[in-house]
């Protein structure tokens, strides 16, 4: 059986198309409600994900990011916060970031 790889098919600039197409599909910019339920680790880890993907915008393998808008990004980065805040987890994300990065305050 063939090993199907879309991405070896496709250019760095054309994958770029195919994302930002789809970030613009109709209905894309609505709203929705999520009702989640996830465990205060899960919460902190997903925090990181974003908070990377957002600081390397652009760079590597991460189309997706460089396709959104600042807007998108800030919205992303806010939905990190806000889960951060609601299972109280700010100041404890706060005190490992400062453990992985002790050069910085």
């Amino acid at each position: 059986m063939s090993n199907f790889n879309l991405k070896s098919m496709l250019t760095t600039n054309e994958v770029a198309q195919v994302f930002d197409t789809i970030l613009s599909s109709p209905g894309m910019n609505e709203a929705v409600k999520i009702d989640l339920r996830i465990s205060r680790k899960t919460v902190l880890l997903l925090h990181q994900v974003i908070e990377h993907g957002v600081s390397k915008k652009g760079e590597g393998e991460l189309f997706l990011f460089a396709s959104a808008s600042e807007e998108t990004l800030t919205e992303l980065k806010g939905l990190g916060t806000d889960c951060l805040q609601r299972a109280g987890l700010v100041e404890l994300s706060e005190k490992l970031l400062q453990l992985s990065n002790p050069n910085k305050k």
